[in-house]
């Protein structure tokens, strides 16, 4: 047995500020992986503190210790849930990324909502601008590994050190890009694929693992509602959980306002996620980021290379990006 401690932030009423509620919850984990966890609960408002008329506004905060490496999402692993029916979370994976991002925020601050970006290392070294943003506006800011590869395939599975560098490169790249500001000791995998050898290394490394509830698979659509359908079919299959957007997509950025709308209708209620710690990165990675951005600032930005990477996240059914969900 293991005790995750969980610090809840309930917005008690549209008056009062937000009231801290401290909860331990328990994490029994059985052979299969699996784990319960129950909190208390104060009182949830309906619109917190949002000072935008007709605003949705965040249900409640939750803290989380990322001690042990704990894994989110009933998606694959089912060990932490501390959702309620209704509650819904939101995250957006592949940024930062001119244009979307920019976008995401806006439908995001509109609503007086929150929501956790995992990014991805090189993405971040080349928006470093958007990262700064991102975090500004009260955003979560995770990683998503250096490169985007799936881990799970045999040249990273059969190679731990080979894995362990796209990740902290990922968290280096992440770290720098943001400028002092707080990022998360969040991750989530390329693909949601994962070896056990990797998850053990995360452990080690104090970073709390998110997989998804809700998978909008909005990288294989091309129009704003056909991501706002498939959200909303599956959460009223399964009536809560962790939403995965990508807001690299624009199609997924002009969905979003909507997707809000619809979200706010049904009565579902967004829960926002902030770390108990800060990312420590690790030296070696944080010089091999620095020479690759020396690299990039000469060769690659904003030059072929770069436009090319874009096309090999967005072309075919062949590429990388679209063998399986992310």
């Amino acid at each position: 047995m293991r005790f995750l401690a969980i610090v809840v932030a309930v917005l008690v009423s549209l008056d009062i500020a937000p009231e801290v509620v401290v909860a331990q919850e328990a994490a029994t984990s059985s052979q299969s992986g699996a784990a319960s966890s129950t909190s208390s609960r104060a009182p949830i408002g309906d619109n917190g503190a949002c000072d935008k008329p007709g605003g949705m506004g965040l249900s409640r905060i939750v803290e989380i210790d990322t001690t042990g490496g704990p894994v989110f999402g009933f998606g694959h692993l089912k060990q932490n849930d501390f959702l309620i029916d209704k509650e819904v979370i939101l995250t957006f994976d592949d940024g930062p990324w001119p244009g979307s991002t920019a976008a995401v925020l806006k439908a995001l601050a509109d609503e007086c909502l929150k929501a956790t970006f995992f990014e991805i290392g090189k993405h971040a070294t080349w928006h470093p601008e958007i990262t700064k943003q991102v975090i500004e506006a009260g955003m979560t800011v995770g990683t998503h590994t250096w490169s985007h590869k799936d881990l799970a395939r045999k040249r990273y599975a059969k190679n731990q050190e080979r894995a362990q560098q796209e990740i902290e490169m990922g968290n280096s790249a992440v770290h720098m890009a943001a400028g002092g500001g707080t990022v998360a000791p969040f991750f989530r995998f390329p693909e949601l694929q994962y070896r056990p050898q990797i998850l053990r290394y995360l452990a080690e490394r104090n970073m709390a693992i998110f997989f998804t509830d809700i998978d909008s698979r909005d990288f294989k659509m091309h129009r704003p509602d056909q991501v706002i359908k498939s959200v909303m079919n599956q959460l009223e299959k399964r009536g809560k959980g962790i939403i995965l957007m990508h807001d690299f997509h624009r199609n997924t950025a002009e969905a979003l306002p909507e997707l809000l709308h619809q979200l706010k209708a049904g009565g579902y209620k967004v829960v926002h996620m902030v770390p108990k710690q800060k990312l420590e990165t690790v030296p070696k990675y944080d010089e091999m980021v620095s020479h690759q951005d020396k690299l990039s600032s000469n060769n690659t930005r904003p030059g072929k290379k770069r436009r090319s990477h874009h096309r090999s996240m967005t072309r075919h059914s062949g590429a990388e990006h679209f063998k399986r969900p992310i």
